[in-house]
């Protein structure tokens, strides 16, 4: 099935099938995913909750200066005892500086990679991936912050993902479910179960298509596993300790891949198994 009949099929099974195609011609049943412990920029806390977990910490929010990030990142690797940190979006790290210069800066701080590049709020992203990356520093996931109900931009929003992986090279997976989520006019289910499938077919040189866990839910990414997704993000690093042990993060997220008949494994920041 080709791309463009993805979009013009209302046939949400077929359009789904499609997607798996792909996805198990490239990872068969295996599916990964992360536990993250977030770190807000202007308020790392001081010590970690209660059974925390994480394979990842994650610096999130924007920062205000140079110092205030290189200071979080620090802060971030103190709790994380060598666990991989990363954080920031590509287009806030470029708010306040070029690229190459923060990112060294925050290299040395002890920042192991950026979490994110969203392709549609940078005017070239190659030339953004390649400064940071000269400065020692990975970007893993490519991320889409809003996405239009135009079936074309939709189309063209993969394409240029699958071409910043063409000529950058070095992405792990695409997010291809828009981070801020409209309360006027919000996505639906059936547009989202297509884009996952659209992304797979189209976006073939980056390993993983990704849906964020505490984003869009386990409902959501239960579906998303199966018509073309193979890594979940985002999962709660902190078990409250309130439901009990069948009922912690982990094994909610692997009873969610298994009910899926797939196989799930926990990877850490970096993309390697933990």
């Amino acid at each position: 099935m080709t791309a463009q009949q993805i979009l013009e099929t209302p046939d949400l099974i077929e359009a789904g099938m499609a997607g798996d195609e792909v996805r198990r011609r490239m990872h068969g049943v295996k599916t990964t995913f992360v536990r993250v412990f977030e770190i807000h920029v202007e308020a790392p806390p001081h010590a970690l909750p209660p059974r925390t977990d994480a394979g990842e910490f994650r610096i999130v929010g924007r920062p205000a200066s140079l110092a205030a990030a290189a200071a979080a990142v620090r802060a971030a690797v103190s709790l994380a005892t060598g666990r991989p940190v990363t954080g920031f979006t590509v287009d806030a790290l470029q708010s306040i500086g070029p690229l190459e210069a923060v990112g060294r800066v925050l290299r040395d701080a002890g920042l192991t990679a950026v979490a994110q590049l969203p392709i549609d709020r940078l005017a070239d992203a190659s030339a953004a991936a390649s400064a940071l990356r000269g400065s020692g520093l990975e970007i893993h996931t490519i991320t889409i912050e809003d996405l239009a109900d135009d079936p074309a931009q939709r189309l063209d929003i993969c394409q240029r993902v699958r071409q910043l992986q063409h000529t950058s090279g070095g992405f792990k997976a695409f997010a291809p479910l828009p981070r801020v989520l409209s309360t006027t006019k919000p996505t639906t289910g059936y547009d989202d179960v297509k884009q996952i499938a659209l992304a797979r077919v189209v976006v073939d040189n980056v390993p993983s298509i990704q849906v964020d866990w505490a984003l869009y839910g386990p409902k959501m990414a239960q579906v998303a596993l199966t018509v073309g997704a193979d890594d979940v993000d985002n999962v709660s690093a902190v078990d409250p300790g309130i439901l009990g042990t069948r009922r912690s993060p982990l094994e909610e997220i692997r009873t969610n891949i298994k009910a899926a008949a797939l196989e799930p494994s926990e990877r850490n920041g970096l993309f390697a198994p933990r």
